[in-house]
């Protein structure tokens, strides 16, 4: 009995202090924040709301500042632009063209030059014969009309520019010229320049590659007339002034809206470039009004000036107009094919030109930049295109089977086309190896 009752007792003990225990915590809870009670701790009893408002509080930890992305870096690039001469196709290069069945291929035109178009981003090719429509039959020299498989050999080579304005582009009348714009309407990819379908066209032609915007002008000194036909204007890009009412040209004065377009055109692009069809046929240096129109056209503010037309090749040379404009003129490349009978005509040039682009700017580079010396081969008997040759790579022998001996009762001689290619186009002469080791092309 003792034993149970002191049980109870020290059960009912342990409940009243736990009973206390949890009245104090309930008070102690309860009491405004910052404040103890003094009978709780008598070491705090002195302690007031201000000293305790004095001590240190932890801090929460701050949230770091992300790290910003870096602007990406600027990665500096090249963009190259080659050109040939003279597309001429002669009734010898037509006919090489045509198969067994009856039909037309022209893509031997460029199998060796694949390397180099597959290589440059800029590809442009003077388009010396009109595409007048093959329902009218193909004809050669004086009044030339070409097959459009022609064309077609073009687009699958993959030239991107093609020059239409020369002295043959009327050889059909203004029809042939309407026929050739329909024609490379089926081509919207390639810039066709220097012609104008039935609805004349003010725009300047522009090409876009990468971040670098190029205006691609053309123009001829006139359609093998001494008077330009009313027909005809607006819809052949004239580069000598005529007389409005009579039509008259004046082969010494430049077209004042040459001038105009290359102004308008500097405000468009980035890069101006003129395509003259000019000179003196057969003569290797650039004419008094070759010089004269450069020289306008720099000051205008042409940076890259290519001629074509003389058939010949005819020198490089940096412009530096009296307003402080400079331009790199390639006076005349030659032909690119043709059976023409003058050894001379055998001899042609590839212009090849580097663009530098940075961050800020845009600038012809001269490392990379000049002219590959090539042969064009024919053969005779019957009258065939063979190939075209690099002049780093012609021989003897090749000279001594070129069909100009049997066509043109012409001998063709190494030694005579090195030297005429060292006079002509001197330090701005490269090799094969100088231009497809320093290309950078685009994707």
């Amino acid at each position: 009995m003792k034993k149970k009752l002191l049980r109870k007792i020290i059960l009912i003990f342990f409940l009243i202090a736990s009973l206390s225990g949890a009245l104090l915590l309930a008070a102690f809870l309860l009491l405004p924040e910052g404040r103890v009670p003094v009978d709780a701790d008598p070491a705090l009893a002195d302690a007031s709301e201000e000293s305790f408002s004095d001590m240190p509080v932890s801090s929460p930890t701050p949230t770091p500042e992300p790290t910003p992305t870096p602007e990406p870096v600027f990665e500096e690039y090249d963009i190259t632009l080659m050109a040939l001469g003279d597309n001429l196709m002669h009734m010898g290069i037509v006919n090489t063209g045509r198969m067994e069945d009856g039909t037309y291929n022209y893509d031997f035109l460029f199998r060796d030059i694949r390397e180099f178009l597959d290589t440059a981003d800029i590809k442009i090719i003077n388009q010396e014969t009109i595409f007048g429509g093959n329902h009218l039959g193909f004809s050669g020299y004086p009044r030339f009309n070409s097959p459009t498989e022609v064309g077609d050999a073009i687009a699958a080579a993959g030239f991107n520019v093609v020059l239409q304005a020369t002295n043959h582009t009327a050889d059909q009348g203004i029809d042939g010229i309407y026929n050739c714009v329909s024609f490379w309407e089926t081509y919207p990819e390639i810039l066709v320049t220097g012609i104008s379908g039935e609805t004349p066209s003010e725009e300047i032609p522009l090409l876009e590659i990468g971040d670098i915007t190029f205006a691609i002008l053309n123009y001829t000194y006139g359609p093998n007339m001494a008077t330009l036909p009313k027909n005809l204007r607006g819809h052949l890009n004239m580069l000598c002034a005529y007389d409005e009412g009579s039509g008259r040209i004046d082969f010494t004065t430049l077209n004042p809206q040459v001038t105009e377009d290359i102004r308008r055109a500097k405000e468009l692009a980035d890069i101006v470039v003129v395509c003259p069809h000019w000179g003196t046929e057969y003569q290797t240096s650039p004419s008094s009004y070759q010089k004269s129109f450069a020289r306008e056209m720099t000051e205008a503010g042409a940076d890259l000036i290519i001629g074509t037309h003389p058939h010949v090749p005819q020198p490089v040379e940096w412009i530096t107009s009296e307003n402080g404009n400079t331009s790199l003129c390639f006076y005349s490349l030659g032909n690119y094919v043709s059976t023409q009978k003058q050894a001379l005509c055998m001899l042609e040039g590839m212009a090849w030109v580097t663009f530098h682009v940075t961050e800020d700017d845009v600038t012809l580079s001269k490392k990379g930049t000049g002219v590959l010396p090539m042969v064009c081969q024919y053969r005779y008997g019957p009258l065939r295109l063979d190939r075209i040759c690099f002049l780093e790579e012609y021989t003897e022998e090749l000279a001594a089977r070129h069909g100009i001996l049997g066509y043109g009762g012409v001998t063709l001689r190494l030694d005579e086309l090195i030297t005429w290619s060292q006079d002509i186009f001197g330090d701005f002469s490269l090799k094969k190896s100088d231009v497809l080791k320093t290309s950078d092309p685009l994707d």
